[in-house]
């Protein structure tokens, strides 16, 4: 699928063959009662949906304006959102007689997922991790080993997210009975509607939730975004809405220093990992290097969606600091007792910044996506 300019499939003719079967069998299964029916069976009873959409009291009080309310997205099995596509991409691996399923993780969490559910259905599960994402999510790595799956280290390039994608692509491409769980909404047709279709169930309940608590939409749904998955899982049953949408990429260490993830800031458009969309890259087309203190946000590109929107101008993009997010992260536990991932501290830290352009009965939507025990030590060594 194009998303005007963006997606499609930039890939050789080998992996498109995958990926064309990929994608008619995703089609038949997303139309087959029984495969939906049995997603949203282990969607309640093994995830443990819904997810509540909480007032944050609180923290609305510290911030001033409007009411924030938070998607508890952390209190999900396994402790985020990635387990909603895990399971949806392993039925279907299931589904197509996959022997042997491939994931790649930068912060951790989609991996964890991944094994999780390949322990479940009982699938061989090899992870792809960038060494330098190894050592700043250690506790996830222990998880994944502890769950069964083999973890394979890469060490290439800069050792994070972008180097984990393009090993796992490559394997996929060398062998038959592998399929590739990807955890975000990035990647060659289908990977982004596939996401898409599983972790729109967000947005769906956040809609409900708010209507039987408020009676009313929110003004305002913020994300977090680094490929995008979380933030198009809230976004996609609000798109047609009277409701503002912010995504919110990682800025590091600043957008004027280089040392950031944001690749909506210098709006360019590459080819990354088989999709047309955002990339950070150089004037000579090369990829650079993304940073972010939070492992799941320091990719150098975005989903194509989010690109479409972002040209569109139907969602605004921005970015928040390492330091913005380390002060939301500490803010919003000791404020109401629940520690986030880094990740969804920067939703946290953008929502703060914007809540007093609303008034007092307006309501925000962000969308905690993850818990922040991998964080922890990060965290405690500033």
């Amino acid at each position: 699928m194009n998303y005007g300019e963006f997606g499609g499939q930039y890939v050789p003719q080998g992996l498109k063959v995958k990926l064309d079967e990929i994608e008619n069998e995703f089609n038949k299964a997303i139309s087959d009662e029984s495969f939906v029916s049995e997603f949203n069976y282990y969607l309640k009873q093994y995830v443990g949906r819904p997810t509540p959409l909480y007032f944050a009291k609180n923290l609305s009080e510290f911030a001033g304006g409007a009411k924030i309310y938070l998607k508890r997205e952390d209190l999900n099995h396994t402790g985020a959102h990635k387990i909603n596509n895990a399971i949806g991409q392993a039925l279907l691996a299931r589904r197509m007689g996959k022997t042997h399923i491939i994931a790649e993780t930068g912060a951790g969490q989609h991996g964890v997922a991944v094994a999780t559910v390949c322990a479940l259905f009982n699938i061989r599960c090899t992870i792809f991790m960038g060494a330098e994402d190894v050592k700043r999510q250690k506790v996830n790595v222990e998880k994944m080993k502890l769950l069964g799956a083999s973890i394979e280290e890469v060490t290439v390039g800069n050792a994070t997210l972008k180097e984990a994608v393009d090993v796992a692509f490559n394997y996929l491409l060398e062998h038959e009975d592998v399929f590739y769980l990807i955890g975000s909404a990035v990647g060659p047709s289908p990977y982004p509607e596939m996401v898409k279709y599983f972790q729109k169930i967000i947005g769906i309940e956040a809609k409900k939730q708010i209507l039987e608590q408020e009676n009313i939409l929110p003004k305002a749904i913020v994300a977090c975004v680094g490929g995008g998955s979380n933030s198009i899982g809230l976004f996609t049953d609000f798109i047609n809405e009277d409701v503002e949408i912010y995504g919110v990429e990682g800025a590091g260490k600043g957008l004027d220093t280089g040392k950031h993830a944001s690749a909506i800031y210098n709006n360019q458009v590459g080819i990354l990992h088989g999709m047309k969309t955002n990339v950070m890259q150089d004037e000579e087309g090369n990829v650079k290097d993304a940073y972010s203190i939070s492992a799941g946000l320091d990719y150098p590109g975005i989903g194509p969606e989010h690109a479409y929107f972002n040209k569109i101008g139907r969602v605004k993009y921005d970015s928040v600091t390492d330091e913005e997010a380390v002060n939301a992260f500490r803010l919003l536990t000791k404020l109401e007792g629940i520690i986030p991932a880094l990740e969804s501290s920067h939703a946290i830290a953008y929502a703060l910044k914007i809540a007093k352009n609303y008034d007092k009965e307006d309501i925000i939507i962000v969308n905690l996506s993850g818990r922040g025990d991998k964080d922890l030590n990060i965290v405690n060594s500033l």
